[in-house]
């Protein structure tokens, strides 16, 4: 049977980071739950790198299904997350990115290094 764990952060007073880890598949998912702008990307940068470097992953999977609002800070965020990911070896992906949020990681040229892979839709 496959282990997977669950945990939730609590970022700021309403926003919350899930994180999930597929034990087998060396899998990280995180699932961000509110805009990324300059008061919580620090937080959500913590608890990223924590876990990144605590379970040591093959794929990190930054899920957006709940974020509607980001700013350069969240640019910076994805950004450096990315890199360390790329520092352990592991790969990063993006799901359920907005449309405005894509247009960001367009104009920014993010999506030619971080791709956003089609896999899930609202959970």
């Amino acid at each position: 049977m496959e282990k997977v764990e669950y945990k939730m952060y609590k970022i700021l007073k309403e926003s919350y980071m899930k994180i999930d880890f597929n034990e087998k598949d060396k899998l990280l998912k995180l699932k961000i739950d509110d805009e990324i702008d300059h008061h919580r990307a620090e937080s959500l940068r913590r608890v990223a790198d924590y876990e990144i470097q605590r379970r040591n992953p093959k794929k990190v999977i930054l899920d957006f299904n709940n974020v509607f609002f980001m700013d350069s800070a969240g640019i910076g965020m994805v950004i450096g997350r990315y890199k360390t990911a790329s520092m352990i070896g592991a790969k990063l992906e993006m799901i359920n990115v907005k449309e405005n949020i894509k247009k960001i990681f367009e104009m920014t040229g993010i999506l030619k290094i971080i791709p956003i892979i089609e896999e899930e839709c609202n959970e």
